[in-house]
């Protein structure tokens, strides 16, 4: 990547820190994804994105913002893209999953908090990710505690908008966040220098609703008998969809959703034949933590689903699309950003009812739990969402873990006794 030093340095990026995170990630990466047999062709255009993460898009976006466009970064599934869209402006979901980046956050963040937050902060306050030197503006969203506060400490580095998620779903609580999504347009109008108008936010709905059936027929082709893609390819295809152009992944997933329909009907599965079909379920999984997915299909699981942030509830609802005016267009949005059902909402009994669906629709075997070190919100849910799936006769363990490897040997020996349950539970059933 040595063509970008001068993009990088014009980003007062950290470059020799920076060249640190650059030694690792390939290698990290060709050991996860490259040594896979029978990978898609299709994934050959993620392999080039992940080879140019820090290159080819940060240059686009480079470009969009000498052509006058700003850049907005968010960190969750809440914050409405159609809106940064419609006022010609560009969002990109920013980075928390790498170890590289949680001593930094630690430098300003305690200790015992969540390494999504603390590696949040720390890419920012290193000066090691181009994504966050590229964004004019961050957007935080009150989904935790820990977030809220992180993003008091945020706003000294760089411009933050923070919306305010209501904490339950009734009728006022949707109203709420109307406005909140009406107040981030008037933000990003002041930004952009753009108005939204409603027909350019009725187009951008239309083209954010094409994502979403995109990455909703990438997971219906995993409810196949025969699995045509690995659930971590699944999971690289997702967290890309967060910060590529828009249009471009729409064409080049379409491409491999043709490849992987002819997979299904020629009988062609990246596993063998009886592997353990997992749900995963939990917190969110930012590039470029893939560990989870690698432990699971490397110790005779197969993960078919993820009921995640990085997952269905990325792409589930769609907005409705036969509004004509803003206000219209804006209870919309909200009715369909209300309805991703986030441990962050009490009740949830939704997400409860959306991890049973998910596990019948998929025809899963068991439903990995998955949690990381201090989100109190997702590691509390876990008794009611265990009870549930006991009461429904569902397999199900949960797994704490953060980014490192240290503890991945203690994790395998877990995964595959869980496997080989599930494995005499489907001969008993026989």
């Amino acid at each position: 990547m040595a063509d970008y030093r001068e993009l990088w340095e014009s980003l007062d990026m950290d470059l020799e820190k920076h060249d640190e995170l650059c030694q690792v990630l390939p290698e990290f990466y060709g050991d996860i994804y490259m040594t896979q047999e029978k990978r898609p062709e299709g994934m050959n255009y993620f392999n080039f994105v992940i080879s140019e993460i820090h290159g080819l898009r940060i240059k686009e976006l480079n470009e969009h913002r000498k052509n006058g466009k700003k850049v907005f970064g968010s960190f969750c599934v809440f914050v409405p893209d159609e809106v940064i869209l419609a006022a010609d402006g560009i969002g990109v979901g920013l980075c928390g999953g790498s170890e590289f980046w949680v001593p930094d956050g630690e430098k300003v963040l305690p200790r015992n908090m969540c390494p999504l937050i603390k590696a949040s902060v720390g890419a920012k306050i290193s000066g090691t990710c181009p994504y966050f030197q590229s964004a004019d503006m961050l957007v935080g969203e009150t989904t935790c505690d820990g977030k809220k506060k992180a993003w008091e400490i945020l706003e000294d580095y760089i411009p933050m908008h923070v919306m305010d998620l209501p904490q339950m779903k009734r009728e006022k609580d949707k109203e709420n966040f109307k406005d909140e999504i009406k107040i981030f347009k008037e933000k990003v109008e002041e930004v952009t220098g753009n108005k939204v108008s409603a027909e350019s936010l009725k187009e951008t709905i239309k083209l954010v609703n094409n994502k979403r059936k995109t990455l909703q027929r990438l997971y219906n082709t995993r409810k196949a008998e025969n699995l045509p893609i690995s659930g971590k390819d699944a999971l690289l295809i997702t967290q890309v969809a967060f910060y590529d152009d828009t249009n471009r992944f729409i064409d080049k997933v379409n491409e491999l959703c043709d490849e992987l329909e002819n997979r299904i009907e020629e009988k062609v599965s990246v596993f063998k034949e009886g592997t353990p079909r997992i749900l995963l379920t939990g917190t969110p999984m930012a590039i470029p933590n893939w560990k989870m997915h690698h432990l699971i299909e490397t110790s005779g699981g197969a993960v078919v689903c993820e009921e995640a942030c990085t997952g269905t509830k990325y792409f589930e609802r769609l907005v409705d699309e036969d509004n004509e005016d803003l206000d219209s267009q804006l209870r919309a949005l909200s009715e369909r950003y209300m309805g991703i059902n986030c441990a962050c909402f009490s009740p949830n009994d939704g997400r409860i009812d959306d991890i049973i669906r998910l596990y019948k629709e998929y025809n899963a075997d068991g439903v990995i739990y998955n949690s990381l070190p201090f989100c109190h919100t997702y590691a509390i849910e876990y008794k009611k969402v265990k009870d549930a799936l006991e009461k429904e006769g569902i397999p199900v363990i949960m797994i704490e873990t953060d980014y490192s490897l240290q503890d991945a040997g203690q994790i395998n020996t877990r995964l595959e006794a869980f496997f080989e349950m599930i494995n005499m539970n489907k001969e008993l059933a026989i």
